[in-house]
């Protein structure tokens, strides 16, 4: 692993950056790729060489939402039905219909808040296009979203600098550390949903 780090580091930052760019696009069509761990590395090896921690965040943003987006324009021009048949898999059922639920509740913040769901995020965008939602209301909310997620992702991988055996470590802890920011972001969007209800009751009242 760390002579796939040195030569990963030895890229110029013009192909280091490209292949971050890359694996954050295909995530969105092929969500199995472990993009986060890939663009980790990138952000590691930019530290090391002469790429810069914003190339690679700027780099991951450009391909995830360029993914996404294309994800997006499928699920408008073809539809749900088409979506649930060719890829039964990334849109399954019962995950659709909670997605499509909670957007019915509380509008393009549920689709901020879907994108930092693992067992979710993929499906945001086909999604979001199939039922309607506008391209400028959904780019903005998974640029909001990817932006926070691949922030962490990249300035905890940057921060090990030239420590192989740190940035190891927290590859292995920064799925955890995500996941506890996903609750927490998830768990402050339905406190304020609750707190919204409950103001708009006392004024019915």
């Amino acid at each position: 692993m760390h002579d796939l780090l040195e030569w990963i580091a030895s890229l110029p930052p013009v192909l280091l950056y490209g292949v971050i760019l890359m694996a954050a696009f295909v995530e969105n069509v092929f969500p199995p790729l472990p993009a986060d761990t890939v663009i980790a590395v990138g952000a590691f090896a930019a530290a090391r060489g002469h790429a810069s921690a914003f190339g690679a965040w700027s780099a991951t943003m450009i391909g995830n939402i360029s993914g996404a987006m294309l994800m997006f324009a499928a699920g408008r021009h073809y539809g749900m039905p088409w979506l649930q048949r060719r890829f039964p898999s990334l849109v399954p059922a019962e995950a659709t219909h909670r997605f499509i639920e909670r957007v019915q509740r509380h509008g393009i913040g549920a689709v901020v808040l879907s994108r930092f769901l693992p067992g979710v995020r993929a499906i945001v965008p086909p999604v979001a296009g199939a039922i309607g939602i506008t391209a400028t209301r959904a780019a903005a909310a998974m640029t909001l979203a990817s932006g926070v997620w691949y922030g962490v992702v990249c300035w905890l991988a940057f921060r090990a600098g030239a420590n192989a055996d740190v940035f190891l470590a927290r590859v292995a802890a920064q799925q955890r550390v995500i996941a506890v920011a996903a609750v927490a972001v998830v768990v402050c969007g339905a406190g304020v949903v609750l707190w919204r209800r409950a103001t708009e009751q006392k004024r019915r009242r």
